[in-house]
């Protein structure tokens, strides 16, 4: 079976009807509030892990705050897929979002992952952190690949939009 890539080099990232599709969901605004929202728990999580993996305090407040990042994040990956069925009639690893879905359920297995080694104690706590460094890691490489993707939205819309329309001639 062959791996589906990205956007193909010269292909756009919307056709007009998915654009129209996705500026007419509800869910672009979610997925717009949202991201920036888990940025912020990402950056105060993060913060309070290498605090405790420095000076051994605050493993509550860290571990709280993982839970809630991982909470943040089903619900941005539950959300974006519903945005992915609007926009591309599929819930998930629609082509022009493929590799940012793969990566995305490389996240959700560490967030999981560590959720389970609080549960279930397989883990000490400085192995909770350092799972939840690596999900992190791969975190930050997976919003790169959005705010990459958003970029090119914009550019695509920026050259539709200053490109010169053509106007049908009615018929003689």
């Amino acid at each position: 079976m062959p791996v589906r890539t990205a956007q193909p080099s010269g292909q756009a990232l919307y056709t007009a009807e998915q654009r129209r599709r996705r500026d007419a969901s509800h869910w672009t605004l979610v997925q717009g509030i949202l991201a920036p929202l888990q940025f912020l728990v990402f950056l105060v999580s993060l913060a309070l892990v290498l605090r405790y993996l420095g000076t051994g305090a605050g493993y509550e407040a860290a571990t709280l705050s993982i839970v809630v990042k991982t909470l943040v994040l089903y619900t941005i990956m539950v959300t974006g897929a519903l945005w992915e069925r609007d926009v591309f009639g599929q819930y998930l690893f629609a082509p022009a979002f493929f590799w940012e879905d793969v990566v995305s359920f490389v996240v959700i297995a560490l967030h999981t992952y560590y959720l389970y080694a609080i549960l279930t104690g397989v883990l000490g706590p400085r192995e909770q952190m350092l799972v939840a460094l690596a999900a992190y890691a791969v975190y930050v490489v997976n919003a790169g690949q959005f705010v990459l993707k958003l970029r090119a939205a914009r550019l695509e819309a920026a050259a539709c939009s200053a490109r010169p329309s053509r106007k049908m001639r009615p018929a003689s």
